[in-house]
């Protein structure tokens, strides 16, 4: 395989440009030709494809976001927008692609595989919600944004004997939510994943109140929604004046941290060895702390446990 292409799809995440930045010179240091595709399946789409060299992704290490560009392309998912997609890669001559992005990313990847243009995905999302992988691309940034944030939350909360109702992205999964509320001293973690009970979540904060503790945060995961609702009604039922914060997409941006950026690296490199052997429809992750890969339907059809136990972590070491 003499030349490549890389493209970042779906949602931004902080070590995308770590992993182009690596996917470019990796290829270029094994003699290959390297294509980046602007905007997703969209570029490819509509050919919006550049030549990149060694410069292209200098001082991109330590940028957040995307140096291409994403998109969610609806065309893509239609037969004439593959075969439009098939043609482009003939067209550039692109013999295989490095795709970075989730679960909808690597259905595109395997849809192009099927079509004679093999295709490697990275795992690129902060949700850490790819089940082959142990760790995801931007997880790690996510987490440590949100923990600031709720951190200088944790300040204006003490300050005003206030209760906050933290929400944090994640998408379906409460792995951002779980984690930021154990490193943050949250009071409760709601997530999908385990049931809740508002009236004990009440009680256990007036049992607080009697032992001296006069402010509290409750991290929320987006896939159970509405931190306004439930912070009404925890004020409803304790008296403690409640506010809801929504941290949003501020946690899809900032410098990456350094496992992102070595973890980024690392699947960008083994995805041009991939590449360079002729092998697509796979999905790069992380198991044991070892890179390893998988079959793209493979990976889509495992299913990533939730860790209860630390969640059950963050409620005994709370405050009671």
């Amino acid at each position: 395989m003499k030349t490549i292409g890389v493209l970042t799809s779906g949602g931004d995440a902080p070590g995308m440009n770590a992993a182009v930045r690596s996917v470019v010179r990796a290829a270029l240091k094994k003699g290959m030709k390297v294509y980046g595709i602007r905007r997703g399946y969209c570029g490819l789409i509509d050919g919006d494809i550049v030549e990149m060299d060694e410069m292209s992704v200098s001082g991109t290490i330590h940028r957040g976001g995307t140096m291409l560009y994403t998109a969610r392309s609806a065309e893509f998912r239609t037969a004439e927008g593959m075969q439009t997609a098939k043609e482009n890669c003939e067209k550039f001559g692109l013999e295989g692609i490095v795709v970075i992005g989730g679960d909808g990313s690597f259905r595109g990847a395997a849809d192009l595989s099927s079509l004679g243009i093999p295709c490697v995905g990275l795992p690129g999302t902060i949700d850490n919600d790819i089940a082959c992988t142990e760790y995801t691309i931007g997880y790690d940034t996510a987490m440590n944004t949100a923990m600031e944030l709720i951190d200088k939350l944790q300040d204006t909360s003490q300050s005003h004997d206030r209760c906050s109702v933290v929400e944090v992205m994640g998408r379906g999964a409460g792995f951002i939510a779980v984690n930021t509320a154990v490193a943050c001293g949250a009071i409760e973690v709601i997530t999908k994943e385990v049931p809740y009970d508002l009236d004990k979540i009440a009680k256990k904060m007036l049992e607080c109140k009697k032992n001296g503790k006069q402010n509290f945060i409750i991290v929320v995961a987006e896939s159970i929604g509405n931190a306004s609702e439930i912070a009404k009604l925890i004020q409803e039922k304790t008296g403690i004046e409640s506010r809801a914060t929504v941290l949003g997409h501020v946690q899809r941006g900032g410098s990456p941290t350094v496992r992102d950026r070595v973890v980024a690296s690392e699947m960008g490199y083994y995805a041009v060895e991939l590449l360079e052997q002729g092998i697509g429809n796979r999905v790069v992750g992380i198991q044991d702390n070892k890179i390893v890969d998988f079959d793209i339907q493979e990976a889509l059809s495992m299913k990533k446990p939730y860790d209860l136990r630390l969640h059950q972590i963050a409620e005994d070491i709370a405050f009671f």
